[in-house]
């Protein structure tokens, strides 16, 4: 069986103690209240992800609310086109909210709910991330908080517009910095 498939066995492999799932990775956090609460979600991931109950209720949401699993599609025209290959499409499209993002976001939502939290946060700059969290908060009954670039909220938005009509508070913000290590 495929590794990545066996769910039973893929937790006991990944993620590492570093963090890396095989050569990819990690994290990079230098404010000490980022750090904590980080470790605090970690810890309880660690936990909640190996219970039964869990599992079985991320389960659930992914079959009946987000539209789990999605197709597979072979896209037969575009086969016949190049000759020599089959060309198949997973249908992430089709999750509810139209994106993939759900599924960390559904995820997430269902880490807070089990740890206690009633608050998600986020930020975003095409604001698919947005949709996704605020919909995870209005599904588990939270608050959202979702940051965002001014010039992004201009330009997104619709997407702006439905993060609002799930209920989210839209935080715009005019400047900061970006470091990477």
């Amino acid at each position: 069986m495929n590794k990545y498939r066996d769910f039973d066995n893929y937790l006991k492999e990944y993620p590492s103690a570093d963090g890396y799932f095989g050569r990819y990775g990690g994290n990079y956090l230098e404010d000490p209240e980022l750090i904590k609460a980080f470790n605090e979600y970690a810890e309880a991931y660690h936990t909640i992800a190996q219970s039964a109950q869990f599992i079985a209720e991320l389960r659930r949401i992914r079959r009946d609310f987000q539209g789990r699993p999605t197709p597979v599609y072979h896209c037969m025209n575009l086969s016949n086109l190049l000759g020599r290959t089959q060309i198949y499409l997973k249908r992430e499209d089709l999750n509810h909210t139209g994106a993939h993002k759900l599924n960390h976001c559904m995820g997430e939502g269902l880490l807070a709910k089990y740890m206690g939290k009633k608050k998600l946060i986020a930020e975003t700059g095409a604001g698919q991330h947005g949709v996704a969290l605020a919909t995870a908060a209005a599904y588990f009954g939270m608050e959202c908080d979702i940051y965002m670039g001014e010039v992004d909220i201009a330009k997104q938005a619709p997407n702006v517009t439905r993060m609002r009509m799930l209920g989210a508070n839209v935080i715009p913000v005019a400047c900061g910095r970006s470091r990477r290590p």
